[in-house]
């Protein structure tokens, strides 16, 4: 029992964390949808220099992705049909 608990509880807090972890991700993608500023700011951090075209495309994939399209950074393409 000694050596039981801690483990149970670390992966509990595991757990706990990444769940939490997850949440605060998700919303910070979706302010950083909806303030162009701070997306720019993160590019910039990134070494990025987004000009305006492209930072409305960013957006755009990013708006795509929360609406629960998958685009090529969801890891899945569109399907195609097989001849």
């Amino acid at each position: 029992m000694d050596i039981a608990l801690p483990i149970i509880t670390l992966v509990v807090g595991l757990i706990g964390g990444f769940f939490i972890g997850v949440y605060y991700l998700r919303k910070q993608m979706t302010s950083m949808q909806n303030d162009p500023e701070m997306l720019q700011k993160v590019a910039k951090q990134m070494g990025y220099n987004l000009n305006s075209k492209q930072m409305q495309r960013a957006q755009q994939m990013m708006k795509n992705q929360n609406m629960g399209g998958r685009g090529p950074a969801g890891g899945k393409g569109p399907k195609r049909k097989s001849k």
